[in-house]
């Protein structure tokens, strides 16, 4: 089977790495600033893929990007690392249990940025699942 043809797998592996980084990220920044944490953890990630691409034989020359690839590239990492310092900031400060799952509220923001911005359209049971998030969120983050 192709990799990709097994979406769900993947996205479940993705859900429990995610899990793991919020307990792990919560000890590792008890005495850390969480700006100073954020870095580091992202000095690892960029190790720990570049290892992963050249030994999957997937590097490429990075220049054969088109523009219109840097752009959109450039802006993810943007928001993934103001993501990242927000998240860092929030687990030193906010309980783990808390702090996850209002930031998996993302969840329902990237399903309204879907269909505003790439034209998908979910059905009705996805956006009872999609509340469901919601809901969850606000009962976890009301104290």
């Amino acid at each position: 089977m192709h990799l990709s043809a097994n979406w769900f797998h993947w996205a479940l592996l993705s859900a429990v790495f995610a899990a793991l980084t919020a307990i792990l990220a919560k000890l590792g920044v008890r005495d850390v600033d969480p700006d100073f944490a954020t870095l580091m953890r992202t000095v690892f990630i960029l190790l720990l893929l570049a290892a992963f691409v050249v030994m999957r034989g997937q590097w490429i020359n990075p220049f054969t990007l088109s523009p219109r690839s840097w752009l959109f590239l450039g802006l993810s990492a943007l928001a993934t690392g103001a993501s990242w310092v927000c998240y860092f900031r929030a687990l030193q400060v906010g309980e783990a249990f808390r702090v996850a799952p209002v930031d998996k509220l993302s969840v329902v923001l990237a399903a309204f940025f879907a269909v505003l911005f790439l034209g998908e359209r979910p059905g009705l049971r996805e956006w009872m699942g999609i509340a469901l998030i919601a809901g969850g969120v606000l009962l976890l983050a009301i104290e």
